[in-house]
């Protein structure tokens, strides 16, 4: 009973379908037992960050570069704490389409006369808690608020003559989209600009237009005046003529 009790806290203290694993991994198989379920729950590619916090198990939890190097990026799944160690070498932490283990997860970087990058997307909140001695931790990022429900990555570890950066990326996919959008931004200023144009120069034909006619109009009605009063002048010498 106490053992019940014990696991039933754990369980309702669990936050994450990882944290459920343990509870149960020792638990007797019943006979025709229901096939086991998956506790990590599996990613929904609609680019939130609730399909993002994945659960279970990282997929990769270490790296190591002596005199060479590493990658961590693409498609991949941080564990809750992912050590790497670079002597003579780099290596790059790409968590841009990563999916996470947990809501809150720790790189530690141990770099040796060597050097690691880890690249976060927007809406990830940062904090760096590393240790370096002639070499340093890049804190630029550190303190911008991440987005509601994002997960918080902490970077600790130690570095001697070397150095670990950290620095906000946007996707290629989220770079190329930007692209577009500023492309199409671009043309709609581009189309705005030639209807304006094409208004201002009708504005203006127009008011040449009714300037030529008014122009026209004034023309005629000077010349019928003309015409008024050399008729007045034929009828009167007409006149005088018949007069005399």
């Amino acid at each position: 009973m106490e053992e019940f009790e014990e696991r039933l806290e754990a369980t309702y203290k669990a936050r994450t379908y990882g944290e459920l694993t343990p509870i149960t991994r020792d638990l007797p198989a019943a006979p025709g037992a229901v096939p086991a379920v998956n506790l990590a729950k599996d990613p929904v590619a609609d680019g939130s960050w609730a399909s993002r916090v994945t659960g279970g198990e990282g997929s990769s939890t270490w790296a190591v570069a002596i005199l060479s190097g590493f990658q961590r990026k693409g498609r991949w799944t941080v564990p809750k704490r992912f050590n790497c160690f670079a002597f003579w070498g780099g290596g790059e932490i790409d968590l841009r389409e990563a999916n996470f283990a947990d809501r809150e997860v720790e790189i530690n970087c141990v770099a040796v006369m060597g050097g690691v990058n880890v690249i976060v997307p927007p809406g990830v909140e940062v904090v760096v808690r590393g240790i370096g001695i002639m070499g340093g931790f890049d804190h630029r990022e550190e303190g911008v608020p991440g987005d509601p429900g994002g997960p918080r990555v902490i970077v600790t570890g130690f570095a001697f003559w070397g150095g670990v950066g950290v620095e906000r990326k946007l996707t290629r996919a989220e770079r190329q989209a930007l692209k577009e959008e500023r492309r199409r931004q671009k043309l709609d200023r581009k189309e705005s600009r030639r209807e304006l144009h094409a208004s201002w120069r009708e504005d203006v034909e127009d008011a040449h237009r009714r300037m030529t006619d008014r122009h026209h109009d004034l023309m005629r009605g000077r010349s019928d005046r003309h015409r008024d009063r050399r008729d007045r002048r034929d009828r009167r010498d007409r006149y005088d003529r018949y007069e005399d």
